[in-house]
């Protein structure tokens, strides 16, 4: 029984390298090129809430982008304590690009970083033509000057309704060095970024630091409001442009980055749980699933290698091996040292209890604390 399951983590192993999208390669680069042939209207959409430490350097970040056209920088303060509106709206702004919205109170329906987006988002339109684009983009993203025009040519050349792109993560506490590549690797597993490109694939993703979109493409899926009380905002979002006829882009970052941190084990347990249990559309079955899986996949390779006999520990050794190797590319994209990807099983542990420890909150009606909010209440 032992060897068969074996042989199932390997098949599992070997389908994942090699016909799982080549997820663990990672995703491309976007690099600065020439400018694109022509410069639409751009309108930059930050929803912002309690980003004091950050928000001068992310909008100066924007409002210095070397970009030709039409540029508009939209803040949204939704609802901040530590003045980061103020703080927003005594910025230096001597071309007059950046508007300061104050967030209006939240409709029963909506998640609270969707309905500031919608704000933003409505703003937007009055500041671009119809052939315009926005870009949606967090509080604690800066970027290089070259950021924007790069996305623009993407978008243009390849006739691209969505363009987005995962910001370089801070990785500089241990917890960080541990637990973070993690999830870049992780992510590319659930989305990989060939199959979101893909149009005959129904995979859509998409990472909220960076989101260009077009204007067109916003209008015909309707707006915001048709995904207004999405918890994965941005994935949701990506599936219902492609869903649409859309065309999508999903790559790394080498202009972007977070100046978030993730001081400690605890910050990424939140954040993993924050979402966990929702993409699993918060169903007992599926969590079992995942749980079941996990273990098949992550766990029974390594117990096998260290405890198992004969063909069996082989198989086991093996399996192991293969699912290190898969690591290997991300970690080299961290800057980190290759003997980190052993431990990968203990961290897929990790992030298999946070999952579990947000359906847990979920069923206790505990929900988890994000800027101040229950997400538990946030949709409803």
């Amino acid at each position: 029984m032992l060897y068969g399951s074996a042989l199932t983590s390997l098949g599992a192993w070997i389908y994942l390298t090699l016909f799982h999208g080549k997820f663990w390669q990672g995703g491309p680069i976007l690099k600065p090129g020439s400018p694109p042939p022509c410069a639409p209207d751009v309108a930059i959409v930050v929803p912002a809430r309690d980003e004091a430490e950050s928000i001068e350097a992310c909008l100066t970040s924007l409002l210095e982008q070397d970009y030709d056209g039409k540029l508009s920088v939209i803040l949204v303060d939704d609802n901040s304590t530590d003045g980061t509106g103020d703080l927003a709206r005594a910025l230096s702004d001597p071309q007059k690009r950046l508007t300061v919205l104050t967030g209006a109170s939240r409709p029963a329906g909506w998640s609270g970083k969707l309905w500031a987006v919608n704000q933003g988002a409505q703003e937007a339109l009055n500041h671009i033509g119809p052939y315009g684009y926005i870009l949606f983009t967090d509080a604690d993203i800066m970027h290089a000057p070259k950021h924007l025009s790069t996305l623009l040519s993407k978008a243009r050349e390849d006739n691209l309704d969505l363009v987005s792109e995962m910001v370089a993560l801070n990785c500089e506490s241990s917890a960080e060095r541990f637990l973070v590549p993690a999830f870049v690797y992780f992510f590319a597993m659930l989305y990989p970024f060939a199959w979101t490109a893909n149009e005959r694939s129904r995979i859509a993703g998409a990472a909220g630091g960076t989101i260009l979109l077009r204007r067109r493409a916003l209008e015909r899926i309707g707006g915001i409001e048709a995904i207004r009380g999405a918890l994965i905002d941005d994935c949701t979002l990506a599936a219902h442009v492609k869903r649409s006829g859309g065309r999508l882009y999903l790559g790394h970052s080498a202009l972007a980055w977070s100046v978030r941190p993730y001081r400690g084990a605890k910050d990424i347990w939140e954040m993993i749980a924050r979402t966990a249990y929702v993409q699993l559309r918060q169903s007992p079955v599926l969590l079992l699933a995942t749980i079941l899986g996990m273990i098949l996949i992550w766990l029974l390779p390594v117990g096998l290698a260290l405890f198992g006999k004969g063909r069996t520990r082989k198989v086991g050794l093996l399996t192991y091996l293969l699912s290190c190797a898969t690591f290997l590319p991300t970690l080299r994209r961290f800057g980190l040292p290759l003997w980190r990807a052993l431990p990968l099983p203990l961290i897929a542990a990790f992030y298999m209890a946070a999952t579990i420890g947000s359906a847990i909150d979920h069923h206790r009606g505990v929900g988890v604390r994000w800027k101040n909010r229950s997400y538990t209440d946030e949709a409803s």
